[in-house]
């Protein structure tokens, strides 16, 4: 994609309206040539029944942004980009504020593909780490 920071990340907060982003406001905050970087709010909505943020509420935003970077920085014109396994180590708990899950390729192949995600407080305390794959498979001919 040949489009300016600004535009990258209009084109990925427009893309998750309707979705599942949007219903955890996810929203794309930074973008540069080798990482993409989401946020959500930690509000009662993404809450474990105790308070405290829900994994499966980190784990959704780190596939979120792991898997906008595959479509960013992959041929996606040309290539359906699937995410294949994600895996998220929780390391500290979260009960309000916003997180900050950041996505970086440990390997980027033709077919698959391997993302680091990092996921961090407003203090920039190490809340998750995550590992996504993903699969970039051609697009089919009509």
């Amino acid at each position: 994609m040949n489009y300016s920071k600004a535009q990258i990340l209009e084109i990925a907060n427009k893309a998750s309206k309707n979705t599942l982003m949007e219903t955890l406001q996810i929203e794309a905050v930074d973008y540069g040539d080798d990482f993409l970087v989401s946020r959500m709010p930690v509000t009662p909505r993404v809450h474990q029944p105790d308070g405290v943020l829900h994994g499966g509420a980190t784990a959704a935003l780190a596939e979120s942004v792991g898997s906008f970077a595959s479509h960013i920085f992959l041929d996606a014109e040309n290539n359906i980009i699937r995410g294949l396994e994600i895996t998220a180590n929780h390391l500290k708990s979260v009960k309000s504020g916003y997180i900050y899950a950041k996505a970086t390729f440990i390997h980027k192949g033709r077919t698959t593909q391997l993302l680091d995600i990092r996921v961090t407080d407003e203090d920039d305390n190490l809340i998750s780490v995550c590992r996504l794959s993903t699969i970039a498979l051609p697009k089919k001919k009509k």
